[in-house]
């Protein structure tokens, strides 16, 4: 076990691990620590504690000390520039009219680098750039592109939801989500109603699909037949949270249609296999029943008669039997062409 304490460097950014020294590391206290950027003002996120070895990347930089009330002022100094920076360097990108849009920056603690964060369709050319801004503000300057998502995690905003997005307050990574996801937990496919801020489907999309997915290999699909206490029916509907299915009921002799619940354990229909069979493909569920499957064969006296006629023509050593023309057989192709060129010459 390896002792360590959990440090971010930005609200809600990603948690990395240093090693602690003698001090009293409280949760939102500042410190300084030694990164391969240098000198770097951090916060603490964990306490000190114990985690296991293969999680830590050997060797840990050791904290180098407590902030102190002159480490918060040079913070809160840097903080308190980046206004007047990013106004700066808009005016420096409308000067040389290059197609980026500017988005955030951030001041190295010790004040030797500065790094601008930008998004852009297409890659850019900004030597002539960063030689106006190391003359203006006087030290190194940085130019990051970024993608959409990392875009909207340095800006924020509200969400879809009426909260602020996940990826800038409570996420420190930006996963990866897919269309499937929302197809598990039964959602509108309508990309509006999906996506995000960055116009991408939404990172919450993740948080519960390990339950959507197993569910899904519990409860029947849409459309799907399966059998009920009163009788065969059709699947219209799923709850995966509460594990019931609606299922839609008709009675030909009553001329009747009726929509009812069930729960899942009640049910007999045939699932995808799943990880607790222990196998691929399909395999009928526990409460399957051999009558349902010998009820959706079709017996032989129910086969079509063109079907049955054509199985009783058959000969009985199994060979095809010969196909019989009536009438004159159709001229080839050469034929009729021959006959075309010989009417033209004597034409």
């Amino acid at each position: 076990m390896a002792e360590i304490i959990g440090v971010t460097f930005k609200p809600g950014g990603k948690v990395y691990y240093f090693a602690p020294g003698d001090g009293e590391y409280t949760v939102g206290k500042g410190v300084i620590v030694e990164t391969a950027r240098g000198t770097e003002y951090a916060t603490v996120a964990n306490g000190r504690t114990e985690v296991d070895d293969a999680t830590v990347v050997q060797p840990l930089k050791p904290v180098v000390r407590i902030a102190t009330k002159r480490d918060e002022e040079t913070h809160k100094r840097n903080v308190e520039r980046r206004p007047e920076a990013l106004k700066t360097v808009k005016e420096k990108i409308e000067q040389f009219n290059l197609d980026m849009k500017l988005i955030d920056c951030e001041f190295a603690f010790d004040g030797s680098k500065a790094v601008f964060y930008y998004s852009a369709p297409q890659r850019v050319d900004f030597r002539e750039l960063v030689k106006e801004l190391s003359s203006t503000f006087r030290m190194r300057i940085e130019l990051r592109q970024v993608g959409i998502r990392d875009e909207i995690k340095l800006i924020g905003g509200l969400a879809p939801c009426g909260r602020e997005c996940c990826c800038a307050s409570c996420m420190p990574e930006i996963k990866k989500v897919s269309i499937k996801m929302a197809k598990n937990q039964g959602l509108s496919l309508n990309p509006v109603k999906i996506s995000g801020l960055c116009g991408r489907l939404m990172c919450c999309l993740g948080y519960e699909n390990d339950y959507y997915s197993d569910a899904c290999k519990r409860v029947p699909k849409i459309g799907s037949e399966v059998g009920t206490p009163d009788g065969k029916g059709v699947v219209v509907n799923t709850d995966m949270l509460k594990m019931t299915v609606r299922v839609k009921i008709e009675d030909r002799q009553k001329d009747t249609v009726s929509f009812r619940d069930y729960p899942v354990e009640e049910l007999k229909f045939r699932r995808a296999g799943c990880e607790n069979c222990g196998g691929d493909g399909e395999e009928e569920s526990e409460t399957e029943d051999a009558q349902i499957l010998s009820e959706e064969t079709k017996p032989a006296d129910k086969i079509p008669d063109d079907r049955a006629g054509r199985r009783a023509n058959k000969p009985a050593d199994g060979k095809p039997a010969e196909k019989k023309f009536e009438g004159k057989p159709r001229e080839g192709g050469r034929n009729r062409n021959r006959k075309r060129r010989e009417n033209k010459k004597n034409s």
